[in-house]
């Protein structure tokens, strides 16, 4: 999967405040994603967060 840092991540599974939106933060091995709804940020090994997310809603540099 292609992620760059400012993409908007829908997950399949909602966040305990309720919201399915992540921006990526930082891309490499693992990912720094930081949630949409409160702001949490948390680091998850590329395999797992590519394997939890629905779609892309927004790629860097589109509107």
């Amino acid at each position: 999967m292609d992620l760059a840092v400012g993409d908007v991540l829908e997950m399949k599974k909602a966040h305990p405040c309720g919201s399915r939106s992540w921006e990526v933060m930082r891309v490499g091995m693992d990912l720094r994603l930081k949630c949409a709804g409160c702001g949490r940020e948390l680091i998850l090994p590329r395999r797992k967060a590519e394997a939890a997310v629905k779609t892309v809603r927004q790629r860097r540099g589109t509107v």
